[in-house]
């Protein structure tokens, strides 16, 4: 099998496995907080355990610096799937990932007001089409409170997903496994308060275990592998691979899906995010990320 082939296989099978997770977050039972803490205590034993086999901690590349930065990126990630989770159950599945797909537009305005990135006038048109597209799929009217949270939950996510995109590409010199490891490493302290270890019920861990395991060990080690073997233009158009088979699952499991003026907007996302994701990738890197091995940035593929 051809190089590319395998990534692509690889990738679009990471991406199938992230539209598969709303149903494990909402079958655990547990709350998002409760969810996210498991999340990242299984996920850490997944991913230490392969780091381990593969003698990533041998020259690990970490300073002081690098650990901070990985750290800082791991509290938005943590609370980045906090609110995502919440979104899942003040809205839908469906509704949560759509929004939750604006990430790329903030990594722009992240860019433009700490690096000093121009937006050209290109990038304000593929950001005003977003936002339209955004009102369509919001699909809120007023009095919608539920409706409403959930788009709020959503965008937050988004928000924060962008801020350890932005962290995380300053990373430089370790193997993205690493940075995800040392990232749920840090969600666990965090959340351990919010945490009842009572309310779990039994059918519920075996969804924890495989948010765990699938979700956070096998999916990034996935993605990873595929980073290294496809050009960005093919890596952005099989992430969008996840929204279409989340809203898929949710329809197919519990019966949501999104209405005609919504349908209208999802398109507009799509292309929007795929075109300035593509612009990014064309543009030079920031000197600070110059080396930074493409894996190392969870924007590749905007996974959740």
């Amino acid at each position: 099998m051809r190089n590319e082939t395998k990534g692509t296989v690889e990738l679009t099978l990471a991406m199938v496995l992230s539209g598969t997770l709303g149903v494990f977050v909402v079958e655990s039972g547990a709350s998002p907080f409760e969810v996210v803490f498991f999340r990242c205590l299984f996920g850490a034993l997944a991913l230490g355990a392969y780091s381990l086999v593969r003698g990533f901690f041998t020259g690990h590349g970490f300073t002081a610096g690098k650990l901070g930065l990985a750290a800082l990126g791991g509290v938005f990630i943590v609370f980045n799937w906090v609110f995502l989770f919440q979104a899942y159950e003040a809205t839908s599945i469906s509704l949560a990932t759509v929004v939750y797909h604006t990430q790329p537009f903030f990594l722009v305005l992240l860019g433009a007001l700490f690096m000093r990135e121009r937006i050209s006038a290109g990038k304000l048109g593929w950001l005003a089409l977003a936002f339209v597209g955004l009102v369509l799929v919001s699909g809120v009217r007023p009095g919608d409170t539920g409706s409403l949270a959930g788009l709020g939950f959503a965008l937050a996510a988004a928000v924060l997903y962008a801020l350890a995109t932005f962290v995380t590409k300053r990373i430089t010199g370790v193997r993205p496994h690493l940075i995800a490891l040392v990232q749920v490493l840090v969600g666990m302290p965090l959340l351990l308060p919010f945490v009842d270890f009572g309310g779990v019920s039994g059918g519920g861990w075996g969804w924890l275990v495989g948010l765990g395991f699938i979700h956070t060990g096998l999916m990034y080690v996935l993605m990873y592998a595929a980073y290294a073997k496809l050009p960005t233009a093919k890596i952005a158009v099989l992430a969008f691979t996840y929204p279409a088979v989340a809203m898929g699952v949710d329809w197919a499991v519990y019966g949501h899906h999104i209405g005609l003026v919504q349908a209208l907007g999802v398109p507009l996302i799509v292309l929007a995010s795929l075109k300035v994701t593509l612009v990014r990738a064309a543009a030079p890197a920031p000197r600070t990320a110059a080396r930074a091995p493409e894996a190392a940035s969870p924007a590749a593929t905007r996974a959740a």
